[in-house]
């Protein structure tokens, strides 16, 4: 069983590269936010408990996280694999997938990060938001921000998956098959 995370800031490629990765290697895409929107909009007793905490405008905790998580994947009994998108974003939330996974006999195979310099996000989330009208691509304080963010709450997982040997940094500037095919590499060297 093939479980990745695919890493990295905002506008490093992970949409882009989810897609041509899910299609070759036949995984299950998990995005949480997808998750969340699918709860919430199918009045799941989950999704109503996850959405009690964001109209408070809190985070939903991570249990409750995890736990749509788990239903979602066992929905895919017979799956090949999973590529989480959005997940883990924190410490306690790459530990809960590992206690989650290790009682599926499972465990996560690599976290496969895009390495994109700050001022090449700048640029590609601007370009961004004039193809995809995504109109807080537009705004350079809103990008800053959540490039921040990401430094900040996320970017410390790095760490935590160097320890397991499962972080694979991947230099994500250059053409898209070009990157596709050493994501694949690293891929390849895990079977």
């Amino acid at each position: 069983m093939l479980n990745i995370v695919l890493f990295g800031p905002p506008g490093a490629g992970k949409g882009t590269q989810s897609e041509k990765l899910i299609a070759k290697y036949q995984l299950i895409h998990l995005s949480t936010g997808d998750i969340f929107r699918a709860n919430i909009k199918g009045a799941t007793e989950l999704g109503m408990l996850a959405k009690s905490f964001m109209d408070k405008g809190q985070l939903v905790p991570d249990e409750v996280t995890i736990r749509m998580l788990e239903s979602e994947v066992n929905k895919y009994p017979d799956a090949k694999g999973f590529i989480f998108d959005g997940f883990p974003r924190t410490i306690a939330q790459a530990q809960a997938l590992d206690i989650f996974l290790s009682k599926r006999g499972q465990s996560l195979s690599a976290v496969l990060s895009l390495e994109v310099k700050e001022d090449e996000l700048r640029q590609r989330l601007a370009e961004r938001a004039k193809s995809s009208g995504r109109p807080d691509d537009a705004n350079p304080e809103v990008i800053q921000k959540r490039i921040d963010v990401y430094k900040n709450e996320t970017l410390p997982l790095k760490d935590h998956f160097t320890a397991q040997g499962k972080y694979k940094g991947i230099n994500g500037i250059g053409e898209i098959n070009e990157i596709f095919n050493s994501l694949c590499a690293k891929i390849d060297e895990l079977k």
